[in-house]
């Protein structure tokens, strides 16, 4: 076991890893931004308040060229290795003000067979982004994003015990993430509306976002009825809602089509057991 403080270079530590490590962050702030390109590593830390990966770049602030960040550059932490698992930490991005800035993503997942336990990810809008890219948008940032944030590959996750904070879009994506147990809180925002899912997923693939005994709630300032569980970003995205609950400021029509779209006739969104009041697109049973 490698045993790692905050005066450690993070980037450093991932580059210099081994297949199977099992890395053991000590208690403090770790303020970099930094990528694992290394399989099967284990990131333990002392706990989510103890021990937290931070930084905060945003898809408005411009680069060394001149050229804004965009959303898929602003991750704090991003995984693009297969078998990577992550406890007992937390992984933020404290730019704020997305409403001025733009998107602020906390936790890029651009891996295969990827388990977060027991850890807290926060943000505002675009929190945790689960890959791969829409087809339309790997195509469409050859060039601009590095291959390895634009592969076309299976990406499955898993989320246990997990608190995932944000305002909008804050879980979004193409992957095949389960959510177990998990509190999916949303935060204040100043245009005072919400969303907490964004699927992104293709007619083909199967599997999409599953939140199952999840909790709903919501940070004091948030206002009842103004926050959505699920919008698609993508005509088609998948998403499952199994026995979650849901505090007052989750909007009693539940989902949204995503502004003039008509992707209410596309999208594959399902609920149980159905709640009254909801959209008539949702369905009971996936």
């Amino acid at each position: 076991m490698l045993q790692i403080d905050p005066q450690k270079n993070l980037q450093e530590v991932f580059d210099h890893a081994r297949p199977g490590d099992v890395i053991q962050l000590a208690e403090g702030e770790y303020r970099i931004k930094s990528a694992i390109f290394t399989p099967n590593l284990t990131l333990l830390g002392a706990g989510a308040d103890r021990t937290r990966i931070v930084f905060n770049d945003y898809a408005k602030k411009l680069d060394k060229n001149g050229v804004e960040y965009n959303t898929f550059r602003t991750w704090t932490l991003a995984i693009c290795a297969d078998g990577v698992t992550m406890q007992d930490l937390s992984v933020v991005n404290d730019s704020l003000h997305p409403e001025e800035k733009g998107q602020e993503v906390a936790l890029t997942v651009y891996g295969d067979s990827f388990t977060m336990e027991r850890c807290r990810l926060t943000s505002t809008q675009d929190t945790l982004f689960l890959g791969p890219l829409p087809a339309d948008l790997i195509e469409r940032y050859e060039g601009f994003l590095p291959d390895y944030l634009r592969r076309n590959k299976r990406c499955r996750q898993r989320f246990a015990d997990c608190l995932i904070e944000g305002t909008v879009d804050f879980i979004f994506g193409c992957g095949a993430a389960v959510f177990e147990n998990c509190e999916i809180r949303s935060l204040a925002d100043a245009r005072d509306i919400g969303y907490a899912a964004a699927p992104a997923h293709s007619l083909e693939q199967s599997e999409g976002f599953r939140f199952l005994n999840c909790r709903f709630t919501a940070e004091k300032g948030v206002s009842p009825g103004s926050v959505y569980l699920a919008r698609p970003w993508r005509d088609h995205g998948l998403c499952v809602f199994q026995n979650c609950t849901c505090g007052e400021h989750i909007s009693p029509a539940g989902f949204d089509k995503w502004n003039d779209t008509c992707r209410d006739k596309t999208a594959r969104f399902y609920e149980e057991p159905p709640v009254q009041g909801r959209v008539d697109w949702v369905k009971c049973s996936d």
